[in-house]
C-alpha cells in the first residue's frame, strides 16, 4: 500500500495538553490524534465526553467497589479482580427492577439470594 492510500480520510492532527494535580504534585502529558474530521469543536467535545465517561466509572469503582483500597498485589490477581468488578458492575447496572445506585444493589445482592440470582441473569 502506498503512502496516499495508507493516509486517505485522515483530515486533521489533534492535541491534547492535560494537567494533573495530585497532592501538590503536578504531572503533565501531551496526547496527540489523527482525526477524520477537521472540526475543532467536535474534537474538544469527544476528548470532553471521553474522560467524563472514564472519570465517572473510576468514581463509581472506587465508591461501589472501593478499589482504590485493594491491596491485592501477586500475579494477575490485581487485573483479574478489576475484570471482576467490571463485569459486577456492568451486571448491576443492568438490573432495573431496583431503582437505587450500584453500591446499594450490591448490598441488597449479598442480603437477598434471589435478587443475587436476579442480578447474574441479567445477561438473559
Amino acid at each position: 500500500m502506498d503512502s496516499q492510500q495508507q493516509w486517505k480520510g485522515w483530515q486533521a492532527f489533534g492535541m491534547v495538553r492535560a494537567e494533573r494535580r495530585i497532592e501538590g504534585e503536578v504531572s503533565r502529558e501531551t496526547r496527540y490524534f489523527l482525526l477524520s474530521f477537521s472540526s475543532a469543536q467536535t474534537f474538544a467535545y469527544a476528548v470532553r465526553s471521553h474522560w467524563g465517561v472514564e472519570n465517572s466509572l473510576h468514581w463509581v469503582l472506587d465508591v461501589a467497589f472501593r478499589e482504590d483500597d485493594c491491596r491485592v498485589r501477586l500475579g494477575h490477581a490485581n487485573e483479574n479482580l478489576a475484570v471482576l468488578r467490571h463485569i459486577s458492575l456492568n451486571l448491576l447496572r443492568q438490573e432495573k427492577s431496583s431503582r437505587v445506585g450500584v453500591h446499594a444493589k450490591q448490598l441488597k445482592a449479598g442480603w437477598d439470594h434471589s435478587y443475587l440470582l436476579r442480578v447474574l441473569d441479567g445477561v438473559h
